[in-house]
């Protein structure tokens, strides 16, 4: 077999989360695109109110029951990963069952009130936990965010998940400028959290295929650092519906090699295997 990054599609989401396929549609989906490392990683359970019904429930039993199903009934066409998307307000710890398992942070919470505020919502939810909690101050806002990335980064995850997420809704600049100094250095300081001999940096086309972003995260200058610290790099689709298994991977690809990576990941369930880019 070929290796390509294609082979390889392990950030993925069904509608037992918040996704919009069966979790037997996305794994047809990827069968059918060529995919041959399938990972489902619904989102891990959290306490937060506006989440409910777009992650997995408390119980993610269901869950864990039908990828076992799905990897029984594709044994020997497609190995089927069981993996989750651990969110930094999970009270859950990462089960010990997944095969692997995604680090993300996707909310902050005000430590005053109590209230939740998603980075990558909406805009009204971004400008509510810029202006509750930070006095207007997006930059600050970044900065606790990187803050709770470097955090999750410490916990050594399989992948680190859209690192710079809380540009998903900055767009032209809208919100803060990604070039400003404060910006790259809270960005930079949470990447060299990251261990390059354990945890994976994705590459994610997600906000590419839903229309919120015109590049793959992360920005250019995060890639060629985590190059230059030894890391190695995964591309991912972060595929929320089944025709976008492996959308823009050419576009991650090419990313990559900016960056000065000739080489991406495959993850089965036997480990890494190197891939040419």
């Amino acid at each position: 077999m070929s290796l390509t990054p294609t082979l390889c599609s392990v950030h993925t989401h069904s509608c037992l989360c918040d996704g919009k396929g069966t979790l037997a549609e996305m794994a047809a989906a990827a069968y059918a695109a060529g995919v041959r490392f399938f990972g489902a990683s619904g989102h891990s359970h959290t306490p937060i109110p506006y989440d409910a019904g777009n992650v997995l429930p408390e119980d993610p039993a269901e869950y864990r029951r039908q990828v076992l199903a799905l990897r029984a009934e594709y044994e020997g066409r497609m190995e089927v990963l069981l993996g989750i998307e651990q969110d930094s307000c999970s009270a859950q710890s990462v089960p010990d069952w997944a095969d692997y398992w995604i680090g993300s942070v996707h909310h902050l919470r005000d430590p005053e009130t109590g209230a939740f505020h998603a980075v990558d919502w909406d805009a009204e939810r971004l400008t509510a936990g810029r202006d509750q909690m930070f006095g207007g101050d997006m930059l600050a806002l970044a900065e606790e965010y990187f803050r709770r990335v470097s955090a999750m980064a410490d916990r050594r995850p399989t992948i680190l998940g859209h690192i710079d997420l809380v540009t998903k809704l900055n767009r032209g600049n809208a919100f803060f400028d990604e070039d400003d100094p404060r910006y790259r250095r809270a960005a930079l300081e949470a990447l060299h959290h990251a261990d390059p001999d354990v945890t994976l940096l994705e590459i994610n086309t997600g906000a590419v295929s839903r229309g919120y972003r015109d590049e793959p995260y992360p920005a250019l200058f995060l890639l060629r650092e985590w190059r230059a610290m030894g890391g190695a790099v995964i591309l991912t689709a972060d595929a929320h519906s089944p025709e976008t298994v492996v959308f823009g991977y050419d576009r991650a690809a090419e990313l990559a090699r900016a960056a000065g990576c000739r080489e991406s990941v495959l993850l089965t369930r036997s480990g890494r295997v190197p891939c040419p880019l």
